[in-house]
């Protein structure tokens, strides 16, 4: 026994002509009131075997030797029933017509009329047989005869066109499976080509040039014919606020120029909702009606590039023909965006990287030029006075021992005074207080040597398990934050009082809120941001830059007269970043 992938048409033809054929053999033998025989059980046997070929071609299942034994049966079936009825005086005389259908549909004419010589020669035998003339059997013999060559030759005709079917749809399966290959070929080399290259105009023009192979290959049996060159696409990305074209084909020179807010149209639609729409034509959207490129297209398809709630723009692709985007090529194209979009994803995380690097590296030599600065402008000019002040103190002890004495007192206070701001440097670059006692230790010894060295009041106001509960690389950002954020107050402000608090979001306990407050004079800050470019200072730069560092906010509150808070909050998880980035934070 075997089994097909598909249903064996054959069997299901000749399984409803065997009813056809036992129904009305059933009507023939009540017309005659022939019933009651019991030679009718032989009907019951041909019954069951059609049952039993019902239940196997619904399996698409076939014994083996299925279509000789089928024939077989049959006509053994009913020559039995045709001798146990009367034969050809009897009711159901014309029984004999189920093995010829049967062997036509299974074997065509020629084996239609092999059934039908059997078929006559058994009315022959059975007209010998009962002592009837000639007419009794070659009239039915005729019949037979008839009836072979008739189904034979429409079942060789049925048969042929149904071999030209099957052809035709291996032909097509093979076809699909082709293109269905072709194209799986285009999306992995994409995946390979964009996973080896970190290039964003590498991983834009691959992914266009690959779009357009996959869209082409359903004309690879067609391999004289051109491929189709009217299909136009590009890519457009947020640069800023607006999105832009970064790379094309078949767009003129004037629309690679032009830019796109997304507020209205289609464009709009894709970005806002994430969704990809089948469109035609594009003459009366608000945006993209601009676009020379697309005047002829009659149908557009434009597909969101989005991972998460990071949208980098749209791949749109265009074509004359108003139904070239079937679903097939949707869902290559939907298969082949998300592949760009990581790939763009990876791209720009590169270039992050880079950036971030170039960033960490500038910041660094503006660290060193800090230190060098503050070595100068503390350190340094207080030694130089002190070589002065003892080469003073030397002169003086040769006239006057007393203002010597005096002079070295004055020399001993200033070298205690450069000692302290040494230390208040070294502590700042690293201290180690925050490692071996916290933060909450940090910064009280932060504000005792502000105290010591520079006489500035700090008060620190932090929740402890707060403290505790921050993890050690976001604990040393926060100190740096503290540090940069009280050293512009102490320079700038002028206050009397510092003040340093941390503690977490009202209602928000996944949100740290770290505060520097001062009673100082104030600035415009607004004015200040505006004109920042021009300063040598780059207090606010880092604050900006370290609050970047752990995923916050920093947001600086100021005025003339009225003093500033610097308030920066930290997100201490993923949700909570989330929620932070995504909504308003109020401490």
């Amino acid at each position: 026994m075997y089994k097909s992938d598909s249903p064996f048409v054959a069997d299901w033809f000749v399984i409803s002509l065997r009813w056809l054929v036992l129904l009305g053999v059933i009507v023939s033998l009540s017309i005659s009131d022939g019933l009651k025989s019991w030679g009718n059980s032989v009907l019951g046997l041909l019954v069951l075997w059609n049952i039993l070929l019902t239940w196997l071609a619904g399996l698409n299942r076939r014994l083996p030797n299925h279509r000789i034994i089928s024939v077989m049966i049959d006509l053994t079936v009913s020559a039995l029933f045709f001798f146990l009825q009367g034969g050809i005086s009897g009711p159901a005389a014309w029984i004999g017509v189920l093995p010829i259908l049967s062997a036509a549909l299974y074997f065509d004419l020629r084996g239609a009329l092999l059934t039908s010589l059997a078929i006559i020669i058994l009315h022959t035998i059975d007209a010998f047989l009962a002592g009837l003339g000639w007419f009794w059997y070659v009239f039915p013999s005729l019949e037979a005869l008839a009836v072979g060559v008739f189904f034979g030759y429409i079942s060789q005709q049925m048969i042929r066109q149904l071999r030209l079917m099957r052809i035709k749809q291996i032909e097509d399966r093979e076809r699909q499976q082709h293109i269905q290959t072709d194209r799986m070929q285009a999306i992995y080399k994409l995946s390979s080509t964009l996973t080896a290259t970190l290039s964003y105009k590498r991983v834009l023009d691959m992914a266009l040039e690959i779009s357009t192979s996959a869209l082409h290959v359903d004309n690879f049996e067609q391999d004289t014919t051109p491929k189709d060159d009217r299909l136009i696409s590009c890519v457009l990305l947020f640069d800023g606020q607006e999105l832009v074209v970064g790379s094309a084909r078949r767009l003129p020179q004037a629309d690679l120029r032009m830019t796109f807010p997304a507020k209205n149209g289609l464009l709009h639609r894709v970005v806002e909702d994430g969704e990809n729409v089948v469109t035609s034509g594009v003459q009366n959207d608000p945006e993209l009606k601009r676009l020379i490129g697309l005047n002829n297209c009659e149908s557009i398809y434009c597909l969101s590039l989005r991972t998460g709630f990071n949208v980098y723009g749209v791949l749109l692709f265009g074509h004359p023909d108003p139904n070239y985007f079937s679903t097939d090529r949707c869902e290559v194209l939907d298969i082949i965006g998300r592949q760009a979009t990581i790939a763009i994803q990876n791209a720009r995380l590169y270039q992050d990287l880079a950036d971030e690097k170039e960033r960490m590296a500038e910041a660094q030599e503006e660290a060193r030029k800090k230190l060098a600065r503050d070595l100068h402008d503390g350190p340094t000019q207080s030694v130089a006075a002190i070589a002065m002040r003892v080469n003073l103190a030397r002169r003086m002890l040769e006239r006057n021992q007393g203002d010597a004495v005096e002079e070295l007192v004055k020399i001993e206070d200033l070298a205690r005074r450069t000692t302290k701001e040494i230390r208040h440097m070294l502590f700042t670059l690293r201290p180690l207080v925050l490692e071996s006692q916290g933060l909450n230790a940090a910064l009280e010894q932060m504000a005792e040597k502000m105290k010591e060295t520079f006489g500035q009041q700090v008060v620190v106001q932090v929740d402890e398990k707060l403290a505790d509960d921050i993890e050690m690389g976001k604990k040393g950002i926060i100190f740096y934050l503290a540090e940069e954020a009280v050293n512009n107050a102490r320079k700038h402000a002028q206050s009397p009082n510092i003040y340093v608090r941390l503690r977490t979001v009202k209602n928000e306990s996944e949100i740290a809120w770290l505060q520097i407050a001062d009673e100082g004079q104030g600035f415009d800050v607004e004015a200040i941001t505006k004109s920042y470019d021009k300063r040598g200072s780059l207090g606010m730069v880092n604050l900006r830059e370290r609050t970047e560092l752990v995923n916050g906010l920093l947001h600086i509150d100021s005025a003339p007269g009225k003093g500033t808070r610097v308030n920066v909050y930290i997100p201490l998880s993923e949700e909570a970043a989330d929620k932070l980035h995504h909504g308003r934070i109020q401490g």
